[in-house]
């Protein structure tokens, strides 16, 4: 069956675009291998920038996201994350399918721009 969202995620690989207010987004996104780590079989690499080029948010899958639960020794090997400011290191997000991701990420990239 196919996944029209994933077409929509892969055939917006490159895209940037500049909003009114001088922000803007860049999306990258291509199939790779399925891995524990990549289990859906697509890096991406979304985010959002101020008018000032520095990243505001995004969501990727590029490295994985620092374990934020103290004492906790084993790890489970989840790539998929979100940044919420240029410093953030990242936090686990949840990754359902391309569809929801592009959602998730216009949702927020609407809700700043709003602020």
């Amino acid at each position: 069956m196919r996944d029209i969202g994933l077409d929509v995620l892969l055939d917006m690989n490159g895209t940037e675009y500049t909003e009114e207010n001088g922000y803007w987004y860049k999306i990258e996104a291509w199939k790779v291998e399925r891995t524990k780590e990549r289990p859906h079989g697509i890096r991406y690499n979304l985010t959002f920038h101020d008018n000032h080029n520095k990243r505001i948010m995004g969501f990727d899958n590029a490295h994985l996201p620092p374990n934020r639960k103290k004492g906790y020794k084993g790890r489970i090997v989840q790539y998929d994350h979100s940044h919420e400011h240029y410093l953030d290191k990242g936090t686990a997000y949840e990754f359902k399918d391309a569809a929801q991701l592009l959602n998730d990420f216009f949702d927020r990239v609407n809700k700043i721009i709003s602020e």
